[in-house]
């Protein structure tokens, strides 16, 4: 990806990567809640998994681009320090259990975060970062919020809104996909470690691949950098 980079843009892309099906306000889109799960159980428990893994007790978390539920387990959540909520739907975030407070704002139109510098142990991303129209900024303002040490944990899957996926997103395949979040990172610049952890079911036994009747699981990529 980085051959792609022009001129001075800031997020070091032809505009026309972050073109989306549907460019009518995100506010509009977003305004009706959607209290419903966007990947499959099994996905879900995965990255709760990972987040464990990954995240220290009594951290203070931003969950941007959140919703109605994040996937923090049990114990992280019981452990925390905070949570803050960052998401467009305000009755979502009302409902999401785990959240200490929550801001309403739409970072493709506003990418700066109201926060102070040095603020978060881990900043998580989840099955969102496809429909971000100026991700370089919204990394750079995250890697501004966290702790020296923190981590910026993006994960997502291959669901999606098609219609408002930003178009270098729709046009990758999921392994591409997973390197093009890593150059968002590194376009960002202020991260070290970033790194890449993938979990899908593998074919099945024999090599066969998994028929109808023994679907696969949503698969989970993430890529973590930290600060």
């Amino acid at each position: 990806m980085a051959e792609q980079q022009i001129g001075d843009n800031p997020n070091y892309y032809p505009p026309t990567y972050f073109a989306r099906e549907d460019e009518s306000l995100d506010d509009r889109f977003y305004s009706s809640p959607r209290l419903v799960v966007h990947i499959d159980e099994h996905a879900r428990a995965t990255i709760g998994q990972l987040y464990a893994e990954l995240i220290p007790p009594g951290a203070t978390i931003l969950d941007l681009m959140s919703s109605w539920r994040s996937h923090y387990p049990a114990g992280l959540v019981q452990s925390k320090h905070e949570i803050v909520g960052h998401g467009m739907n305000e009755v979502e975030l009302r409902e999401n259990p785990v959240l200490d407070r929550y801001v309403v704002q739409n970072l493709n139109q506003n990418p700066t975060l109201a926060f102070g510098d040095n603020y978060f142990d881990a900043v998580t991303n989840t099955v969102s970062v496809q429909y971000l129209t100026r991700p370089i900024e919204v990394f750079r303002e995250v890697q501004r919020v966290l702790k020296p040490g923190g981590q910026h944990i993006v994960a997502f899957s291959n669901r999606m809104f098609p219609t408002k996926a930003v178009a270098v997103w729709r046009g990758l395949s999921e392994e591409q996909r997973v390197t093009l979040v890593e150059d968002y990172f590194q376009h960002a610049v202020g991260y070290s470690e970033v790194r890449a952890i993938i979990r899908k079911d593998e074919a099945a036994a024999g090599g066969r691949l998994r028929s109808w009747l023994a679907p696969q699981n949503d698969p989970v990529y993430m890529v973590v950098g930290r600060k």
